[in-house]
């Protein structure tokens, strides 16, 4: 594509001599690279694609087949695009076993203003805290829906009014005071006077809730050894952009590449890596053992690197043994605090895990067999081949 783009270029611009100089033929040639190393590192890529390659070749098979996650209240396994679609089939399908809780869930989940939950949420609490302390007065069990602290603070927000009648509010039409009119009003119901514990246990509950949120599925795959294993071919789901923002993108970089004729101090260049790095959410990892067995898993762009230690600990067989992780170009990962985006680690890396050599010449000095793999036997039992 870059050598494209330079042709492109060639051909609208005027003729001009062929350089006579080493100097100026080597200075085209720079030119050159310095476009295709622009495109590459947009692109996240360790080289351009060779022209030369097959279909076969260019059509290879993903690593992984996109981005999964798991539903913490139905245990379904979903893709990423279809996320929100099963959060609200989920709650839906929760108010058949408990309604209050589901209405609570669908208010703090589909909300996005935190803020305004915030506010609402109190309200809400402050209401049904005044029935559980002054039981006696008729005064609070009625919730005028005209009322301006309703109308601004809890009207606004999805679910609410379900939750209202899941802690047994009706709606009533009740004539006001004074004058010929009537107003519409949520009204408690006589026999929750009865459960008043309930109704405390209810605004327990809706400030304690937290936002219903799928949790990312690592999709855990061992290998075995293969000279492939710093091979990755990622599907879109590992990408921030959309096909056309990427065509557009890579337009953008490539005339860009023609005007930075100047140099870029060391800060600019780093600025400009950590904006690459935000165009992922997600990133592939593979942990390279020193038997060569691989072990893979997905993770969110801008999670620690602890969080790939704790991975890798949960699948040993002696999960105590101490071990490092070193990066591409053998970089210890000693900052467990740092983001993988952070790290370079994005949107894909092969890391390699050393054992501790105090603890392994112990190991072997004490005569202890060891088993063939440090994995965990039920990872093994599914131990892959990588294509």
């Amino acid at each position: 594509m870059a050598a494209a783009a330079a042709l492109a270029r060639m051909e609208l611009k005027p003729k001009a001599k062929p350089p006579s100089s080493q100097g100026a033929i080597k200075n085209q040639g720079r030119r050159f690279l310095e476009d295709a190393a622009g495109v590459r590192a947009w692109l996240g890529c360790k080289a351009l694609p060779d022209p030369a390659f097959s279909d076969k070749e260019a059509a290879a098979e993903p690593s992984v087949s996109g981005v999964y996650f798991i539903c913490p209240l139905t245990s379904a396994v979903v893709r990423k695009d279809e996320k929100e679609k099963h959060i609200r089939e989920a709650i839906q399908s929760y108010f058949s076993v408990d309604p209050v809780a589901a209405s609570i869930m669908e208010i703090h989940t589909f909300n996005k203003d935190r803020e305004k939950v915030r506010v609402g949420v109190e309200t809400m609490a402050k209401y049904l805290d005044n029935i559980y302390l002054h039981p006696e007065e008729e005064k609070y069990q009625k919730i005028k829906l005209q009322n301006k602290v309703f109308q601004e603070r809890i009207n606004c927000l999805e679910g609410i009014h379900r939750f209202f009648q899941s802690v047994g509010f009706e709606t009533k039409t009740l004539p006001v005071p004074g004058q010929d009119t009537t107003e519409e009003y949520y009204v408690l119901k006589e026999e929750m006077l009865t459960k008043l514990e309930d109704l405390k246990d209810y605004k327990e509950q809706l400030l304690s809730c937290e936002p219903l949120r799928l949790q990312l599925d690592r999709q855990l795959c061992v290998f075995k050894p293969s000279a492939e294993a710093a091979r990755f071919e990622l599907p879109n789901d590992f990408y921030n952009l959309t096909a056309e923002e990427i065509k557009r993108e890579q337009r953008l970089r490539t005339e860009a590449v023609e005007k930075a004729s100047m140099l870029r101090t060391r800060a600019m260049r780093e600025k400009e890596e950590q904006r690459e790095m935000r165009k992922y959410n997600y990133t592939l990892l593979r942990v390279r053992f020193p038997d060569g067995y691989l072990l893979q898993g997905t993770f969110y762009a801008r999670e620690p690197v602890s969080v790939l230690y704790n991975f890798v600990r949960e699948a040993l067989r002696d999960n105590w043994l101490p071990f490092e992780l070193l990066g591409p170009g053998g970089l210890k990962l000693t900052e467990e605090n740092l983001a993988f985006n952070e790290c370079g680690l994005v949107p894909s890396a092969l890391l390699t895990l050393v054992w501790d050599a105090a603890v392994m010449s112990d190991i072997e000095a004490s005569g202890q067999e060891q088993p063939a793999s440090p994995l965990k036997p039920e990872l093994l039992s599914n131990v892959q081949t990588l294509s």
